[in-house]
C-alpha cells in the first residue's frame, strides 16, 4: 500500500495488515464479513446502557464472573441468548472436578495440593489405551491458574449457597481430571426443578441426587442477590473495540427479539458463550467430518454452542488456541449415542415430556441397556463396526496404577486399544462427502420386549424422521427418508445385512466385527430403523487467553479489556463444569479490578 493509498483510505499499512487479518480469520470461521462491517465496528454515537462489567452468557462460567465482579464492586449486567439461565451447566449431572485441597478432599482424609493438580494436567506420560494424550497439550499458563484458584473456587461455591452431595470426593463422571487423587464432587439437586423433567427429584432423595439444576439455580439466587442485571433474549452480534483492531474493548451490541441495543463496558466484557459445538462451519475447521447432520448436540435444546463469542472476538483480533484438544480422540467431544429413536440422543441427558423445551426436543428417545439387540447400519444399510464398541476414554483418578508421574511407563505399560466405533460411524459410506451420515439402529418386535420399549411417541420422533417402522425389511429400508439421508437405503442392502448378521447369531461368531457372541436374531416383525448417529459434546477448543483469562490475539498480546472462559476458550482439555466455573472466577476478579474508561 502506498503512501498516497494509506492518506486516501485513512488507515496506515499496519492497521490494515491487523484488518485484513481479522477479516481472514473470521471469514475462515464460516461468517462472511463484507469489508465495510469491520469499520462498522467503531463506537456507536451514543450507548443505550452503561456499566462496569459485561458479561456474556449466564451458564457456568458467566453466572460465578458476574457474581464476583459485582461482589468486587463492579456493576454488572449479564446478558443471555436464550429465555432462561443456565446453559449447558443446568442439563449436567452437576459433577464439579474441583481439587488442590478442598475442605471436602481434607475431610475425606485425601492429600491434594494447587502443585499435585498442576502436575497432573500436565502430565506428558499419560496416554489413552488408543495412544491420545490427554494432557501433553494443554497450556501450562492456564492450567497453573487453574491449579492455583480451584480449591477457593470450590469454598467460593460453598459460601454461594451450592449444596453438594455428602459423600466422599470420587471418580464418577471424571474426564482428564488428573491421575493421582478423587477430585470430583456433585452438586445436589434440592428442590430445584429439573429442566430435563420440569419438576423436581424426589424430595426423598434430593440431598443424595446430583443435578446441575441444584448448581445453577442457587447461583441464579446469587446473582439477584448481589444486583446483577441479567437480560435474558439478548443475543451478542458484535463486540466493540476502539480502534477497531488495536484499542480497548468498549462495550457490546445484542439483539433483543430484532431490536439492536449498544451497551458500554466502562471496565470490561468477559465472554462465556459456552463454546462451537452448534456452529457447524466452525467445528468443521477442527474436524471436516462434523457435517450438518451431527444434530443432536449435547445440551440442545435447552441451550446452543454457536461460536458467537468467538467469533465476535475474532472479528476484532482474537487468536484461537488449543487446537489439538479438540481433535484428540479422547474424552466426550464425540460421544456414542445413549438414546435412539430421536435426535437430542446424548447418554446422560433425556427430555420428558414436562420439560420447557419438549416441543423443540420432541421426543424422549429409547434408552439402550444392551446394545447386542440392535445393529447399526450406515446410509446404505451396512454394517460397519461392532455395536457394543465403545467410545473415546479419558483418564481419572487411578486409572494408571502403578503411577510414577512423568514416567515413560506410563504409557509403555498400557495395553493398546483403538475404541474407533467413533471414527467408524463417521467414515461415511466411500463416497466425495465428508461427514458420515446417519447411522440407524435396526431391530425386531422381540427386541423391543427385551429392552421394555414403547416406540410410540412421545418416545420416538416419527414426524422428523427419526424413527420408522415396517413388517418387512426391504420395506423398511425404503421408509428411510429424511433431511439427512441424502442417498436412498437400497432394500437389497439392509436385507442382505439382516440377513448375513442372524447367520452370526447361529454360528455365534461376528466375522465381519468381532461382535462378543452375537445374540438375538432380527427376525420377528414389525422392523424399526431408530436414528443413532454420533453425538457431539465438548468445545475444547477456543478463544486464546492467558492466566488471567484475558483475551490475546495473533501476537499473543491482551486485548484490553476482553477476558473468556470455559468453552469458549482454549488451552484445557478438561471435561465438564470445573474449569468453566473456575476461569470464571478468575475472569470476574480481573475484570473488576480494571481501571474504569471514560
Amino acid at each position: 500500500m502506498s503512501n498516497n493509498e494509506e492518506k486516501k483510505n485513512g488507515i496506515s499499512r499496519r492497521q490494515f495488515l491487523k484488518r485484513s487479518a481479522a477479516a481472514s480469520a473470521v471469514a475462515t470461521a464460516g461468517v462472511l464479513i463484507q469489508q465495510g462491517e469491520l469499520s462498522a465496528k467503531e463506537n456507536p454515537t451514543q450507548w443505550d446502557k452503561e456499566t462496569d462489567v459485561i458479561v456474556i452468557g449466564a451458564g457456568a462460567t458467566g453466572l460465578p464472573a458476574a457474581i464476583v465482579a459485582r461482589e468486587a464492586g463492579a456493576k454488572v449486567i449479564l446478558v443471555e441468548a436464550s429465555f432462561d439461565i443456565g446453559g449447558h451447566a443446568i442439563v449436567s449431572k452437576g459433577n464439579i472436578p474441583l481439587g488442590g485441597g478442598t475442605s471436602a478432599q481434607k475431610k475425606a482424609g485425601i492429600h491434594d495440593s494447587p502443585d499435585l493438580l498442576f502436575q497432573d494436567l500436565t502430565d506428558w506420560s499419560i496416554v489413552q489405551p488408543n495412544g491420545f494424550p490427554d494432557y501433553r497439550y494443554n497450556d501450562r499458563e492456564i492450567i497453573r491458574a487453574f491449579a492455583d484458584n480451584s480449591a477457593p473456587a470450590f469454598e467460593w461455591l460453598v459460601a454461594h449457597g451450592v449444596v453438594f452431595v455428602d459423600k466422599t470426593p470420587d471418580t464418577l463422571s471424571g474426564m482428564s481430571v488428573g491421575n493421582s487423587v478423587p477430585r470430583v464432587m456433585h452438586a445436589s439437586a434440592m428442590h430445584w426443578p429439573t429442566v430435563q423433567t420440569g419438576k423436581p427429584v424426589d424430595p426423598t432423595v434430593q440431598s443424595r441426587t446430583s443435578s446441575g439444576s441444584g448448581l445453577m439455580r442457587t447461583l441464579e439466587v446469587a446473582a439477584k442477590k448481589a444486583d446483577v442485571q441479567i437480560l435474558l433474549e439478548h443475543k451478542l452480534t458484535d463486540i466493540y473495540r476502539h480502534p477497531p483492531n488495536s484499542g480497548r474493548v468498549r462495550g457490546i451490541a445484542v439483539d433483543n427479539k430484532g431490536t439492536k441495543l449498544n451497551i458500554r463496558a466502562r471496565k470490561a466484557v468477559i465472554i462465556a458463550t459456552g463454546g462451537s459445538s452448534g456452529n457447524v462451519n466452525f467445528r468443521r475447521m477442527f474436524d471436516p467430518r462434523l457435517t450438518e447432520e451431527y444434530c443432536g448436540l449435547a445440551g440442545m435444546p435447552w441451550s446452543d454452542q454457536d461460536a458467537s463469542g468467538e467469533i465476535a472476538a475474532m472479528g476484532i483480533g482474537a487468536s484461537l488456541w488449543g487446537l489439538y484438544n479438540q481433535t484428540g480422540e479422547f474424552g466426550d467431544v464425540i460421544t456414542k449415542p445413549g438414546l435412539i429413536g430421536c435426535q437430542y440422543n446424548y447418554r446422560n441427558l433425556q427430555w420428558m415430556p414436562g420439560s420447557p423445551v419438549f416441543n423443540l426436543a420432541r421426543a424422549s428417545g429409547l434408552r439402550v441397556a444392551d446394545w447386542q439387540n440392535v445393529i447399526l447400519v450406515n446410509m446404505l444399510g451396512k454394517r460397519f463396526y461392532d455395536e457394543t464398541g465403545d467410545q473415546f476414554t479419558s483418564n481419572n483418578a487411578g486409572m494408571i496404577d502403578p503411577y510414577v508421574p512423568g514416567s515413560y511407563l506410563n504409557a509403555a505399560n498400557i495395553k493398546y486399544k483403538p475404541n474407533n466405533f467413533i471414527n467408524a460411524a463417521l467414515a461415511g459410506i466411500g463416497d466425495n462427502h465428508n461427514g458420515g451420515g446417519p447411522i440407524w439402529a435396526i431391530f425386531d418386535a422381540d427386541a423391543v420386549r427385551r429392552e421394555r420399549w414403547n416406540p410410540k411417541p412421545p418416545n420416538v420422533d416419527m414426524d422428523a424422521g427419526f424413527f420408522f417402522a415396517a413388517d418387512t425389511i426391504p420395506e423398511l429400508a425404503t421408509n428411510i427418508a429424511m433431511k439427512y439421508q441424502r442417498v436412498p437405503m437400497p432394500s437389497k442392502n439392509l436385507e442382505e445385512t439382516v440377513a448375513r448378521y442372524n447367520s452370526f447369531v447361529d454360528t455365534g461368531k461376528d466375522e465381519d466385527f468381532g461382535k462378543p457372541t452375537p445374540k438375538y436374531k432380527i427376525a420377528r416383525p414389525p422392523f424399526y430403523a431408530a436414528w443413532a448417529t454420533p453425538v457431539i459434546h465438548d468445545t475444547r477448543a477456543g478463544l486464546r487467553i492467558n492466566a488471567k483469562c484475558q483475551v490475546q490475539d495473533m501476537q499473543g498480546k491482551v486485548i484490553p479489556g476482553l477476558y473468556c472462559g470455559g468453552e469458549s476458550a482454549g488451552g484445557f482439555s478438561q471435561h465438564g463444569l470445573a474449569r468453566a466455573i473456575c476461569q470464571g472466577y478468575i475472569a470476574g476478579r480481573n475484570a473488576a479490578a480494571e481501571k474504569t474508561t471514560e
